[in-house]
């Protein structure tokens, strides 16, 4: 820890202790980094010259159930704050608690879904459960704050606010109010689109007002014209963007990109690049948005950001690196070169655990008259598996009229087909082979959305299952969450694998760990994990086709790696591969 740091308003700009000063800051996840590589990654934003990282804090990883706080392995917050102060770095501090970031519901906790409160609201009931998790998170922060010799010299109020819902000052005021008695006596501000409307709602009198933008011309002037003094500040600078699951993947071409930052530093302007560093969304963390249609967003956030997935300088960064020297210090240093890489082909998936006969021991099957949703289940992400008896033998039309995400249909363990909620299908015709027969249908949770008024998304099946008009009672679900696969029994794959979903596995050795993406060629839709640590997920449908293995989650000798494939796959072996392919 430093002296106290203290960051204060001056006219038109920052000073810092009493000294001009220009926040050049970065966004970077430690949620989305392997907590080995967070002092590279922190490393590679110094000498690029960015003087901050920018900060935000995911409430749902970090209180995945009411009174529960996780600090440790990837979600240890203090231990990053560490890292950035001894880099000599000042940290943007983004506690939400909504963060979007295009992550799991947006940060929000899933278990607020289930009580009817009000999101994003001064609803009491919202209030309450954001002040409880507000008393856990500031105490652990507490030192890190620069008026306690810590990195920590600005903290946000609410994130763009001003893009959701009806104007709320009660709310933002609470919030603020709130971080002031928690002992944060920090610059506050608040963040928005550079449009009129969202500033004006999403902004506080008294509070410094930043912007977000992709392009820089007149987002400024907006900005000025919403607050005529103080420093002007581009919260989030867009250098990239992320992708959807069917879409096509994203660029944004470098030399534009440092044009914009370069007019953005001109005008005697702060930034934030979002991003600096992207990461992964490793597991089920992604989020999605809904616009008109549900759209989960891939595992890759690499966000075409000036530093890699997996932590390559790119021409991006070195463009920006430039611009930035044009205004800032920049550490007169060599950059790094790419890292190693393992590339390994053929890597033979030759034992087998089918899904359903393993669900006993990953999962507690609950009974019940009609469908539990996810989280009435206790659970927030993965798979719900839902059974029960059909009525009848012969064809019928299965009416499921809502669920969250996918819904894969089995009759007596045959695949009977698939409704997907991006598709806005709700029905479709099975046929029984006997009076009695067995429905299953596993659905998955995909994402909750992360932006917008449909952030209240609770996942598994949402309502009553119809047979020809009938509903269908009598149900048993258990909750797949997939956090941990030991208790697998896996077998010989044999000629003929289980049919339905199936876990495979395989091992490979290694002498030296490295970097390396696991690529799928044949496979269809479904996770994967090397060493029990879990990659995400990944789809035929593209654009991404590869998985981020970052080189700490391998091992020297035998490592082992598992793919859940949920349909049908034409390959029994997968790849280590040196670069990424995102489409």
């Amino acid at each position: 820890m430093r002296g106290a740091r203290v960051l204060t308003t001056a006219g038109d700009g920052f000073l810092l202790d009493g000294e001009p000063f220009r926040i050049i800051a970065g966004a970077m996840h430690y949620f989305r980094i392997h907590p080995d590589q967070w002092a590279d990654r922190i490393e590679k934003a110094r000498l690029m010259g960015l003087n901050s990282i920018d900060v935000y804090v995911p409430w749902n990883a970090h209180q995945p159930r009411p009174g529960e706080v996780v600090l440790d392995g990837i979600l240890d917050l203090p231990r990053y704050l560490e890292l950035i102060d001894r880099a000599g770095l000042h940290v943007v501090f983004r506690p939400g608690p909504y963060i979007c970031a295009e992550w799991d519901g947006g940060g929000l906790p899933a278990w607020l879904s289930t009580s009817g409160v009000r999101l994003r609201s001064s609803d009491p009931a919202y209030l309450e459960a954001v002040d409880a998790w507000f008393d856990r998170l500031l105490p652990v922060v507490t030192p890190y704050l620069g008026s306690n010799g810590g990195p920590i010299i600005a903290v946000q109020v609410e994130n763009e606010f001003g893009a959701y819902g009806p104007e709320d000052p009660d709310y933002l005021r609470h919030l603020a109010d709130g971080l002031r008695r928690r002992g944060v006596t920090e610059l506050l501000f608040t963040c928005d689109q550079a449009e009129g409307d969202m500033l004006r709602r999403g902004g506080l009198d008294g509070i410094l007002r930043t912007v977000t933008f992709e392009h820089a011309d007149g987002a400024l002037e907006k900005l000025r014209r919403h607050q005529p003094t103080g420093p002007l500040m581009c919260a989030e600078f867009w250098d990239g963007w992320f992708d959807h699951w069917g879409g096509p993947h994203h660029t944004r071409d470098a030399a534009d990109a440092a044009a914009d930052l370069e007019k953005v530093l001109s005008a005697g302007a702060s930034v934030s690049l979002y991003m600096f560093h992207g990461g992964t969304n490793f597991g089920t963390t992604n989020g999605a948005d809904y616009k008109h249609v549900y759209l989960p967003t891939i595992t890759s956030y690499d966000y075409d950001a000036p530093l890699s997935e997996a932590g390559d300088v790119t021409a991006k960064y070195r463009l920006m690196r430039e611009v930035i020297a044009r205004y800032a210090p920049v550490p007169d240093e060599p950059l790094p070169g790419p890292a190693a890489r393992l590339d390994r082909a053929g890597i033979p998936l030759d034992e087998v655990a089918g899904l359903f006969s393993a669900a006993p021991g990953l999962g507690t099957a609950v009974a019940s008259e009609s469908p539990l949703t996810m989280e009435q289940l206790g659970e927030h992400n993965g798979f719900v598996l839902y059974e029960t008896a059909l009525p009848s033998a012969g064809p019928m039309v299965l009416a499921i009229e809502s669920f969250a995400d996918r819904a894969q249909i089995f009759v007596d363990g045959a695949p009977a087909g698939m409704l997907e909620r991006g598709r806005t299908e709700r029905a479709l015709t099975i046929a029984a082979g006997r009076d009695g027969a067995t429905l299953s249908v596993l659905v998955e949770n995909t994402g909750r959305v992360n932006y917008g008024v449909h952030m209240n998304d609770p996942k598994g099946l949402l309502g009553p299952v119809l047979a020809d008009g009938r509903t269908l009672t009598g149900w048993t679900q258990t909750a797949l969450p997939l956090h941990d696969l030991t208790g697998l029994a896996f077998a010989p794959a044999g000629d003929r694998p289980p049919s339905g979903p199936a876990f495979r596995r395989g091992t490979v050795d290694i002498d030296e760990p490295a970097d390396t993406f696991l690529s799928l060629p044949g496979w269809e839709q479904g996770m994967a994990w090397v060493n029990g640590f879990a990659l995400g997920r990944y789809s035929a449908r593209g654009p991404q086709r590869t998985l981020y293995v970052p080189g700490p989650v391998l091992r020297p000798g035998r490592n082992e790696i598992v793919v859940l494939e949920l349909k049908a796959a034409t390959n029994r072996t997968v790849d280590l591969v040196p670069t990424p392919d995102l489409g």
